[in-house]
């Protein structure tokens, strides 16, 4: 797939689980098929909203293979896999099952519990990841979430695996929310890097900047605004009021992290999803709080869609 083909709305998928902490293989497809019709040209699987890191290899393989179904109802429908851990040989492995199953590209931690790293050994990292794994055709997404990895990805980094690998390393997912380094990332490289921010309400700002969309949490339940704000923006317009409303409901959310036990929550209440739990360290919201946040999610700004 051309990096150009992967612009566009992108939900951060939630992932179902059982009694038991396993995942709910048959409640995925549903789960993407919601995703499309509300508008999201594809899902990030297993990311930060997907517990990624709290599943073993073989449990997200599993979760690939189900994601991979919901193309039987929508075929265009993209998909995108959570596959960066610590180990080099496991996100290898991970990345190459991703792409057998004919996902469109994996988002890529880097490997965070090393957190006194230099770009040389990070770029040595991903060289060997990109080698390993990604096919011809395929692209792979430097995933940039200093505040909870505690590895951040260089622009100087992000340039020399441009120049290293200019049709497999595709970009970033932008999760700073940072506004000045969405700025900057556009600055730097314009369109030659596909940037998909993790920030609702940096989404007008970072595509004026030359990003090509978003992945978020909240497109669980804001993706038709998102595509709103994105669609707009293809037109070369803007639609500040949208965005508006996106960056009110976004701040109103943030309050109520982590988003796994949020989400899964306001899913169940508001579209009629099984009340999923989240995977032990996390725990779900105490009761009452999700008729709490949807209250103020209602006040933030008009109806939720």
């Amino acid at each position: 797939m051309s990096t150009q083909n992967l612009a566009g709305v992108y939900a951060a998928a939630l992932t179902p689980l059982k009694g038991d902490f396993k995942p709910d293989l048959e409640a995925i497809p549903p789960l993407l098929a919601f995703y499309a019709r509300r508008g999201c040209h594809g899902a990030l699987l297993l990311g930060t909203t997907g517990e990624g890191p709290s599943f073993a290899p073989e449990e997200k393989i599993g979760i690939f293979r189900a994601a991979s179904r919901v193309r039987e109802e929508y075929p265009d429908f993209r998909l995108m896999a959570g596959t960066g851990t610590p180990s080099l040989e496991e996100t290898s492995a991970l990345s190459r099952a991703a792409f057998d199953l004919g996902f469109d590209a994996v988002v890529v931690l880097p490997p965070y519990f090393f957190r006194k790293t230099t770009d040389e050994g990070l770029l040595t990292w991903f060289d060997e990841v990109i080698g390993n794994s990604v096919p011809s055709g395929g692209a792979l997404l430097g995933y940039h979430f200093p505040g909870l990895s505690g590895v951040p990805l260089s622009l100087d980094l992000l340039s020399r695996l441009k120049d290293s690998h200019p049709r497999c390393f595709a970009g970033i997912k932008d999760s700073s929310g940072d506004p000045g380094h969405a700025v900057d990332l556009g600055k730097r490289f314009g369109a030659e890097l596909t940037v998909l921010t993790g920030a609702d309400n940096l989404l007008s700002l970072a595509i004026e900047n030359e990003a090509s969309g978003c992945i978020t949490a909240p497109a669980n339940l804001l993706s038709p605004c998102l595509r709103r704000v994105w669609e707009a923006h293809q037109r070369g317009e803007s639609d500040s009021e949208t965005q508006a409303q996106l960056t009110a409901w976004r701040l109103t959310l943030e309050r109520y992290r982590p988003y796994a036990a949020s989400l899964k929550a306001l899913m169940h209440i508001r579209h009629g999803f099984p009340l999923w739990p989240v995977c032990p360290p996390l725990l779900p919201l105490p009761e009452g709080i999700a008729e709490i946040i949807l209250s103020e999610l209602d006040s933030a700004a008009r109806g939720m869609p």
